[in-house]
């Protein structure tokens, strides 16, 4: 590991160091007046590659940063009627001025061509007409196809592999980070061109003070104000009868923004998931989260597939949102931002697993059916100021979730055979307020930040009959038969559970320039209160029945932690550099009189990161990252009292437990290369982490489907390294964008089974390509591929080896105007050491498009194999276990397709 760390930072530190040169000077005319927009490109002699280029301002003065090997290079100078200068210079730091000579240009034909990759500073333009294809419809179908842009499967986008912070249309943030929908729905025919904002800071007031490692995407629409959206109405044949209605109407002016969606399906699209906030833009900015339930108590889940969602979800989802800008003032310094969004969904999964313990030599079958039911409702508020002279943001955010799950399980053990009848009901608040302001004084800067969150969780298991649990309370070595526990004359168990939590974060600093620097010491108070409580009870004819304290908790758990912090940034024209150097006063309690759990812990940290970026030659970055941090753990390690969190797993800790300590070392250094130029975008990277525990979880499991899980006082480390590539370009000539990437990672941790302790070694690769084209005005095609491998040790001490392949081919012929013919094929393909899985599935897909009215008709049939399960086999040390899972079966869509305007 040593020796990859070495050979990362030796190709880091050369890369800084290795010969580069900056030339500067002036270009004028044959009168000496200065030339503005002339080209300077630096090339290496007799190659047609550039090194590096530049603008001449308005001044005709230039500036071009080059690293070269060559003794000598070619300055290539053009501007328009003047006579092109090319000239030899030495490879050195130099100062050249050049006067140009006029030479008048006859034109007899003019075409006016847009290059597809522009750069200007530190924006990269992509005009969208270059990479589209006939069929793609909305801004995310071109985007997947853009060299250096990549789209998650959960929609966030990321530019040269690191996420995005913020998504603008027409330099508005109208979503908030929740660019889902847009992304999705806008269609591609309102859109001019895709801006890459890079090292983008968004609070205007910290630009050229306060640098930012991440990228931002700007869509700029053709039209300043533009009425536009996507819909589609789909009914087909399927069981049940299917159905698929997609309606967002929007609109974009200088003024105001609104996006109003409403989504519908039981196909098994997750049109749920664009409600979730992908960017979440500066920590200036104050802090947003995606508000989410505290699920203590589970149902037992069936099993998902390694596929696409869309071959096994069975839904019935319904998803509308609503989403307002406008600005409140006549300077449009202020906006108003109301954003609104209801989920209403249910989901139905089955699954069946077999296994053998050859070791214990037991037997274990289990067939579960689950019933998921999310009911949820989210409104936010937010007022924003985002000018040169000052900052102010507040955003109140109100969440309601009333979900309950649904299971039915069949279990075959040692034990005999039963069925239990599963629910949870969880009703959740959340409310959160978060505000910061920034605000001149003198040469300085005030900064202000608070945030509040509180969350009210109440959860409820209820298992029938009581019979079905089988809890272990001992073992007998003699007769080899297990006691359980007794739940008296109860038909049905019912565990109860409730936790309020309340977080507080608020801190002031003032950050002051001196040249290139802004040093920025804050001081702040972090604070959280959990009170956390339970009850096993059971029901029965007679009443409710009480277990004890026990089975109870009452717990309070704090955590208040005043800091104080130095931050430290540089920006310049090639250097980047943040770093914050924070100490933190950690006061840790945890108090339950009943059950004699009282804890404390007060401890000084001190907490550094940074991240320093090198940018040279004018499409190279270097950077390095590092960071140390420690966590305590939270109420999750500290309550006595058992929780029957699933109906197989009874677990509490010990009130003897000391506080968990995890401290935590992260460093990373990676290289990165974009040329609009000649349109190729790379990035190669390296990252450590290592952690630290005090504690030691040592599972139990008694081959009932049980297992407890208690932790030991015993130091042990984590470790992971990820090496990570990635190189694309895109074939003007060919249309074609073509991207490789890989990725490795190792990592090593202890961990305890049974009472046994062993080294967890894994190794994990894949290698990816991505291919799109469309080349051919009859057909385009899109392709992507993974391959993965894994080789892991398991408790009996031998390597497991599998691996993986999957493919997604979408593949489109226009045999006539207006028509099109679709072929998609998904290849999942899964192996060990004695099995290998191939799943394939195919769609055909048969399309109308009325180019008067921009509607489109659409038949699509989906799974035409009609595979119904999803089946694998695995080998782990002593065990081999079988599943299948049910898919979504063959299918036939009508859907009609179109643009609101």
């Amino acid at each position: 590991m040593k020796k990859y760390i070495s050979l990362f930072l030796m190709l880091f530190f050369t890369v800084l160091t290795f010969a580069q040169k900056t030339v500067s000077g002036k270009i004028t005319d044959d009168d000496g007046e200065p030339i503005p927009s002339a080209s300077v490109t630096v090339e290496e002699p007799g190659k047609d590659a550039i090194l590096a280029y530049g603008i001449t301002n308005s001044k005709g003065e230039y500036k071009v940063t080059f690293t070269s090997a060559e003794s000598n290079v070619d300055l290539k100078v053009k501007a328009f009627n003047q006579k092109n200068l090319i000239k030899q210079i030495s490879n050195s730091d130099q100062t050249l001025s050049f006067k140009m000579q006029s030479e008048a240009t006859e034109i007899k034909e003019v075409q006016l061509k847009t290059r597809m990759i522009t750069a200007r500073g530190d924006t990269i333009s992509y005009d969208l007409k270059a990479f589209d294809s006939k069929n793609d419809r909305s801004l995310a179908d071109v985007m997947k196809k853009i060299p250096g842009i990549e789209v998650n499967t959960d929609g966030t986008i990321l530019y040269q592999g690191t996420a995005i912070n913020k998504f603008y249309v027409n330099g508005k943030d109208l979503m908030e980070g929740g660019y889902g929908t847009i992304s999705n729905s806008l269609p591609k025919d309102a859109v001019q061109k895709i801006e890459v904002l890079e090292n983008h800071q968004p609070v205007k007031i910290l630009q050229n003070k306060i640098p930012s490692d991440q990228a931002a995407i700007n869509i700029k629409l053709k039209n300043a104000v533009t009425m536009t959206g996507r819909g589609e109405v789909g009914t087909g044949f399927g069981d049940p009868w299917l159905w698929n209605v997609k309606l967002t109407p929007m609109f974009f002016g200088q003024k105001s923004q609104w996006v109003v969606n409403y989504k519908t399906n039981n196909m098994g699209e997750q049109v749920e998931n664009e409600g979730n906030i992908l960017a979440f833009g500066s920590g200036w900015e104050g802090k947003r989260i995606n508000a989410s339930q505290n699920d203590w108590l589970n149902v037992e889940n069936a099993s998902t597939p390694n596929l696409p969602v869309k071959r096994y979800l069975m839904n019935n989802v319904h998803y509308l949102s609503a989403n307002y800008l406008t600005n409140i003032d006549k300077k449009k310094e202020w906006e108003l931002k109301a954003n609104a969004n209801y989920t209403n969904n249910a989901v139905e999964r089955e699954s069946y697993t077999e296994s053998n313990d050859y070791q214990r030599g037991t037997h274990y079958q289990s067939n579960i059916r689950n019933n998921f039911y999310t009911d949820k409702a989210k409104g936010e508020l937010i007022f924003t100021k985002n000018a040169k002279k000052g900052f102010f943001k507040n955003t109140t955010s109100f969440s309601q979730f009333w979900n309950s799950d649904r299971g039915l399980t069949d279990i075959t053990d040692p034990f005999g055979t039963r069925q239990g009848n599963e629910s949870v009901n969880s009703p959740t608040t959340s409310f959160q307020n978060s505000l910061s302001t920034i605000l001149p004084w003198k040469e300085k800067m005030i900064n202000i930040k608070s945030y509040i969150n509180y969350q009210d969780d109440h959860q409820s298991l209820d298992i029938t009959p009581a019979s079905y649990v089988k809890i272990p309370v001992s073992y007998d070595s003699i007769t080899k038969q297990f006691k359980f526990f007794d739940f008296l004359d109860a038909n049905t168990i019912r565990q109860n559970f409730n936790m309020k939590t309340f977080q507080a974060n608020h801190s002031a600093n003032i950050s002051f320039t001196q040249k290139a620097w802004t040093f920025t010491p804050e001081v702040g108070l972090n604070f959280s209160s959990n009170k956390m409580n339970s009850e096993l009870l059971g029901l029965g004819n007679n009443g409710t029945i009480g277990y004890g304290n026990s089975y109870s908790n009452n717990i309070k758990y704090t955590n208040t932690t005043p800091y104080a912090a130095v931050g430290v940034n540089l920006k310049t024209e090639s250097w980047m550099l943040f770093a914050q150097l924070p100490v933190n006063f950690n006061n840790i309690s945890a108090k339950d009189d009943e059950r004699n759990v009282s804890k404390s812990l007060n401890k000084v940290t001190f907490e550094p990161s940074a991240f320093a970026q090198y940018s040279f030659a004018s499409f190279w970055k270097a950077s390095l990252r590092g960071s140390i941090s420690n966590n305590f753990g939270d109420i999750s390690d500290m309550y006595a009292g058992n929780i029957l969190s699933n109906p197989g797993s009874l677990s509490s800790m010990s009130p003897l437990n000391p506080i968990n300590e995890i401290n935590s070392k992260s460093a990373g250094t990676g290289i990165e290369y974009r040329n609009p130029l000649n349109n190729i975008f790379f990035n190669v990277r390296y990252n450590y982490s290592y952690a630290k525990r005090n504690l030691t979880a040592n599972s139990l499991n008694v081959g009932t489907g049980a297992s407890t899980i208690i932790y030991e006082v015993n130091d042990n480390t984590t470790t992971s390294n990820t090496y990570s590539a990635e190189v694309g370009k895109y074939f003007p000539k060919f249309k074609t964008n073509a991207s490789v990437n890989y990725k490795n990672t190792e990592s090593e941790s202890f961990q305890k089974r049974n009472s046994i302790g062993f080294e967890n070694n894994t190794v994990d690769q894949s290698v990816g390509v991505k291919f799109n084209n469309t080349y051919f005005s009859w057909m385009s095609i899109d392709y992507n591929a993974t391959y993965s491998w894994n080789k892991r040790n398991n408790i009996s001490g031998s390597d497991i080896l599998t691996n993986g392949y999957n493919h997604n081919l979408n593949l489109f012929v226009y045999p006539a105007e207006n028509h099109t013919l679709g072929f998609y094929w998904d290849q999942v393909n899964t192996s060990n050491a004695t099995s290998t899985y191939k799943n394939p599935f195919f769609d055909v897909s048969y399309q109308f498009t009325w180019a008067k009215k921009k509607i489109d008709f659409e038949v699509k049939w989906m799974n035409i194999a009609n595979r119904k399960l999803f089946e694998t086999y695995t080998v782990d040390g002593f065990t081999d276990t079988y599943s299948r899972i049910q898919l979504r079966p063959s299918q036939v869509m009508f859907t009609v397709k179109f643009n609101f305007k």
